[in-house]
């Protein structure tokens, strides 16, 4: 079973959806006893990095998710539940501390002539990590969906699976032991993306 983290986030239907199809016994899980027996979790995300954490906190998530982590069982985390990885957010002068998982903060994109913020749409990933298990059978310079204004800066950026480049490069997706993390939408990207999750449930097994 694949425990898919609900803490009120709007795509859940839609990352549930895609995991099944993907293969993967995909359910909700509100509270901590309901990740306990979970051999895999997914944090996914929409909205704002504060809004996110401090639900996963009234919910008991947070301590939860930190020990699922330390546990070893795979971890994937989806946009804002990517973000949440890292130590803080400079979002709206967020006050929430992230789940320090990672270090490094979560920072907005610059404002310059020409580009729109948020990114929306499709973009390139080039993979750097190679040997990341949720890459197989991915190319680099596949294309994957984003909706996003944010983005985190790995203070270790030997974690760092994948980049894109939008007015700046970064950090797209990031790889430690059991953690993974994708700033995209795997639930949106069509064939990469459903081979990106099938990968993932591959390794919940």
């Amino acid at each position: 079973m694949i425990a898919l983290i609900d803490y009120d986030s709007g795509n859940l239907r839609s990352v549930q959806k895609a995991l099944l199809k993907a293969g993967g016994d995909a359910r909700l899980a509100r509270r901590p006893e309901e990740m306990a027996a979970a051999r895999a979790v997914v944090l996914p995300g929409v909205g704002a990095f504060d809004d996110c954490l401090n639900a996963m906190r009234k919910q008991e998530l947070r301590g939860a998710i930190q020990e699922f982590i330390r546990s070893g069982r795979p971890f994937l985390g989806i946009c804002v539940g990517y973000q949440a990885l890292f130590e803080r957010s400079e979002e709206f002068n967020s006050r929430a501390p992230g789940l320090d998982i990672f270090g490094g903060k979560v920072v907005r994109f610059p404002e310059q002539t020409g580009l729109k913020i948020p990114q929306i749409g499709w973009n390139r990933i080039d993979i750097l990590r190679p040997d990341c298990p949720l890459y197989r059978g991915i190319d680099s310079g596949s294309y994957v969906y984003f909706v996003h204004s944010f983005f985190p800066e790995p203070l270790d950026r030997s974690i760092i699976a994948t980049e894109t480049t939008y007015g700046r490069t970064f950090a797209s997706s990031v790889w430690r032991d059991n953690v993974f993390a994708t700033q995209f939408h795997p639930e949106k990207s069509q064939s990469v993306g459903l081979q990106l999750l099938q990968n993932f449930v591959r390794l919940a097994a």
